[in-house]
């Protein structure tokens, strides 16, 4: 992306689940997400996956996003940006190595269906 000034500017959405990576992790969110849906507590997972993986039409939107998208667990996250400020799951905009809250988890969490998740994104994206 270009800035008014003409100066490149990288730009990156970096998704944190609010989950651990590894193995053990996701089998028990797998089981989890099954056995009590409604109590699991990371929104971007329950919404994004299903019990064959990640959703195909959460797959193509995040392609076709004007910005590169990563997706971080909690324990990835803290290693590779130190500490976790906000709530999760969360989103956050990578601008030249600095990051600033994109969605904040209240918002995540007030998406019910897919459709509203891409819907929220697509809007913040929008605003940028």
């Amino acid at each position: 992306m270009v800035d008014s000034w003409g100066d490149f500017i990288s730009k990156k959405i970096v998704f944190v689940y609010n989950a651990n990576s590894g193995i053990l992790n996701m089998a028990a969110d797998y089981i989890h997400k099954i056995v009590s849906p409604s109590t699991y507590n990371c929104r971007l997972c329950g919404l994004t996956y299903d019990n064959t993986g990640m959703k195909n039409n959460w797959k193509q939107f995040i392609a076709e996003l004007k910005y590169q998208s990563d997706f971080l667990h909690r324990d990835e996250f803290l290693d590779k940006y130190g500490e976790i400020k906000d709530d999760l799951p969360c989103a956050y905009l990578e601008t030249a190595g600095k990051l600033e809250l994109f969605i904040s988890a209240d918002e995540m969490n007030l998406c019910n269906t897919l459709d509203e998740l891409m819907t929220l994104v697509s809007g913040k994206v929008d605003e940028i």
